[in-house]
């Protein structure tokens, strides 16, 4: 597929805008995750890299090609990325024939878990994503072509807060409808102050998170741990900034925190009770809900042996039962599950104030729902295999379906 840069001449807010057309992460994932040959996108992309002119649309390609590889090559991606956005930054993504729905998402730097995985929920749609970066550095924002709808998509980390408070800035007033524009709420969304923010709603439960320092964390277990932070064991330690259990562990005594510390060189630790939500089934069993303008949708629903589930490594492909499960949980989720915890949905839109949000959680034997993420950048897709998973094309379906209309009806 042959991309050139071109210039956005239809009417709008703003004055034409020179954007570069890219084949976008959605696709360059969708290839990896099915586990087709790259060989082929590989060079053609190589090809319009090297010239004689270099186009910055293939370069954002290459380098999203390569953050998919992992290790060494993802650094490399990295890398790539950011010369990809020195030289250009806005690009366009067209789903469909891409006559639909102008949404201006403003983005930063990273891998894919940085962003709002915006290209993944137009899936099926006519809608033309255009991506423009920003950083904290970034003056204001009159470059930005003609849209008809923004949305603010960097999510919450350690790496993101300044631009998160800049884009807040430029924000203010934006001249047409505007996702999460509430940057402070998107910052608000660390562990710690989620578990504080949600404390005492009767139907939900967060345990009490604690961000401490790697030293302060060594100077307790000298003095006495319990005293210093109200540690309680079993406990879960895991990375700030960490995600999908990296580096996540269960320590059951001070030992076990102790040789934690061993393996991790963090300077930044999070620190709250380990929840036994381990079902009558020996189960555990953790659900990903999506709330677009407070109505939730399902996403996914895995049930593992271990307690710390996630959709990859618990073994849904091999486990018909659980597959089971999962389908009936979708079928049924809004007059069921979503009925059940409307409480809970509806202090979660109150409490967080977002357009869009996810979150991961789990049934509690008392009828609240356990918290253990809030964010916007979860991982939300279709791409499971339809013939092991034939029930999850439809339900994704309708979230997509959903998302759209909530952006078109803004």
């Amino acid at each position: 597929m042959q991309l050139s840069p071109y210039v956005v001449d239809k009417p709008g807010a703003f004055g034409p805008v020179t954007v570069a057309p890219c084949l976008g992460y959605a696709a360059i994932v969708r290839l990896a995750y099915s586990g087709a040959d790259l060989s082929g996108l590989m060079r053609g992309l190589v090809a319009r890299v090297q010239g004689p002119a270099v186009d910055p649309g293939a370069l954002l390609d290459l380098a999203t090609l390569l953050i998919c590889q992992g290790g060494d090559l993802a650094a490399e991606g990295r890398l790539m990325q950011a010369s990809a956005i020195a030289m250009q930054k806005t690009y366009q993504i067209s789903h469909g024939s891409g006559g639909g729905l102008r949404i201006l998402a403003l983005v930063t730097a990273g891998d894919f878990m940085v962003n709002t995985p915006l290209d993944f929920l137009l899936h099926g749609s006519d809608a033309r994503l255009i991506l423009h970066f920003v950083d904290a550095q970034t003056p204001d924002l009159a470059d930005v072509p003609p849209h008809d709808v923004a949305f603010m998509a960097i999510g919450e980390s350690p790496e993101t807060a300044a631009v998160l408070a800049r884009i807040g800035d430029l924000l203010v007033d934006w001249p047409v409808p505007c996702f999460n524009a509430a940057t402070a709420r998107v910052a608000g969304l660390c562990r710690d102050q989620v578990s504080h923010m949600l404390a005492g709603e009767l139907a939900l439960f967060a345990p009490r998170t604690r961000r401490v320092t790697r030293d302060d964390l060594a100077r307790a277990l000298v003095n006495g741990p319990r005293d210093a932070f109200g540690l309680t064991y079993p406990a879960v330690v895991r990375p700030v900034g960490s995600h999908a259990g990296a580096g996540m562990q269960r320590v059951a005594c001070t030992a076990d925190l102790v040789a934690w510390l061993r393996t991790t060189d963090a300077e930044h630790i999070y620190l709250a009770p380990f929840i036994d939500y381990q079902g009558a089934d020996g189960l555990y069993t953790k659900q990903r809900i999506v709330l677009i303008k407070g109505r939730p949708f399902a996403s996914h629903m895995a049930s593992s042996d271990h307690w710390m589930v996630h959709y990859l490594n618990a073994n849904m492909a091999e486990n018909p039962s659980r597959r089971a499960a999962e389908s009936t949980w979708m079928a049924d989720f809004d007059h069921d599950f979503a009925h059940r915890h409307r409480m809970a949905f509806a202090a979660l839109q109150r409490l967080v104030g977002l357009d869009y949000f996810g979150f991961d959680c789990a049934e509690m034997p008392d009828g609240r729902l356990l918290i253990f993420e809030l964010d916007v950048a979860m991982i939300v897709h279709d791409m499971d295999d339809a013939a092991v998973f034939p029930y999850k094309k439809p339900a994704m379906q309708k979230l997509f379906a959903g998302f759209i209309a909530a952006l078109t009806e803004a």
